[in-house]
């Protein structure tokens, strides 16, 4: 084979997550080399809405990294000159919404719970909602507002994270499928690197944060991981007026929606603008394998449900509508950290609709173990070998 190359470490994958493990495995020392099959974030990443989130999470494990991510995202724009503009970073706070009484005291509920692990929630009346965004509907029960909620451009997050660990020494080569994963024949099945088509990549440990791919990627290592595809659409308007949604604004019933194990078709409102003006309006959540067929029935029923919340969005068109599919895995967690099945394999996949939010405590937390120190959380609600074969969706 030609073109061969040694590391101390291959992060297949170029999407937020893979590009916050080179960053960080970098930043550490480690010879790190970064791949995909395609180009910086060509999969997931780029068809994501870069929500920041913790108001979205229920208290436990997924919330603890969410609020470890936030705080090194913060850290990141305020020590990355020109980090902040060039990924389009906006603290701009997320308000949840309640249409009914009975919703409104789920959620309010909810945000009790979340603030015993440190999240910032306030309530806030239906006589306050306006004073917060203006164009909001009328009629609804209240809602909670989560000041901690943020956003970025994620493609612009993920070329930015890729730009610094280059500038570390990360090396970084798209275009590049990996075919396999090489291991000893001894030693136990240890490692040795990874096989692409353009040549061997030798190095003692591979990250598979491969994301809705990554249970390949575990595969070609002998692993089993259940990482499925949920396909989600997002639609984009024409540029509005600045702050005609202030907040990422969204009903309770998306909370649901998120840890809904369902296979069938869930769409609930969310919807936010951006620093470019153009207002984002999602989410749906079906699991359909990777068929990308465009549904126009699916984009219409995210469009009437925006404008319930914001009326004014009635006026204004729609420019286009995408598609992703967000890594599913059974029980709604990440699989982050070392297999205990192969060792120097590592994952940073099955973020699902989070990967931008959680990407930089995931790549910390896989760095910090890369170079044998004990991670900052404890990862066994993470840990890759926790399914059986049987779980697969």
């Amino acid at each position: 084979m030609s073109n061969q190359l040694t590391c101390d470490v291959v992060v297949v994958g170029a999407g937020m997550v893979g590009a916050a493990c080179a960053f960080y495995a970098a930043r550490a020392g480690l010879r790190t080399v970064l791949v995909d099959r395609g180009p910086v974030a060509g999969g997931t990443t780029g068809a994501g809405e870069g929500n920041l989130l913790v108001s979205d999470k229920e208290p436990g494990p997924e919330l603890e990294l969410a609020l470890l991510s936030l705080k090194l995202w913060r850290r990141l724009v305020e020590e990355e000159p020109g980090l902040r503009a060039a990924v389009e970073y906006e603290a701009k706070g997320g308000l949840v919404v309640g249409s009914g009484y009975a919703g409104l005291a789920a959620l309010e509920e909810f945000a009790a719970r979340q603030r015993a692990f440190g999240v910032a929630a306030a309530g806030v009346d239906a006589s306050e909602l306006r004073s917060l965004e203006p164009h909001l509907a009328g009629g609804l029960a209240g809602g909670v507002l989560y000041p901690q909620d943020c956003q970025v451009m994620p493609a612009l997050a993920a070329a930015r994270l890729v730009r610094e660990a280059r500038r570390a020494g990360a090396v970084l080569r798209t275009g590049e499928v990996v075919t396999a994963v090489r291991r000893a024949a001894g030693d136990g099945g240890r490692v040795l690197g990874v096989r692409t088509g353009r040549g061997d990549i030798h190095a003692p440990a591979v990250v598979n944060a491969a994301g809705t791919w990554g249970g390949g990627i575990a595969a070609l290592a002998g692993a089993h991981l259940p990482v499925l595809p949920r396909r989600g659409f997002v639609l984009v308007t024409e540029p509005l007026p600045p702050r005609t949604v202030r907040h990422k604004v969204y009903s309770a019933d998306y909370v649901a929606d998120v840890a809904s194990d369902s296979a069938a078709l869930q769409t609930s409102a969310v919807v936010e603008g951006t620093a470019a003006g153009p207002v984002l309006i999602g989410a749906s959540r079906e699991r359909v394998g990777f068929d990308r067929t465009f549904s126009l029935p699916v984009v219409r029923r995210l469009a009437a449900q925006a404008v319930g919340l914001f009326p004014v969005l009635g006026r204004v068109g729609a420019v286009r509508g995408y598609l992703g599919f967000r890594p599913y895995l059974p029980d709604h967690l990440p699989a982050i950290g070392p297999d205990a099945r192969v060792p120097g394999l590592h994952h940073a996949c099955g973020h699902e609709g989070a990967g931008i939010g959680l990407a930089t405590g995931t790549g910390h937390l896989v760095a910090q173990g890369l170079i044998g120190e004990v991670p900052e959380l404890d990862l066994a609600a993470f840990r890759p070998d926790r399914f059986g074969a049987e779980e697969s969706g």
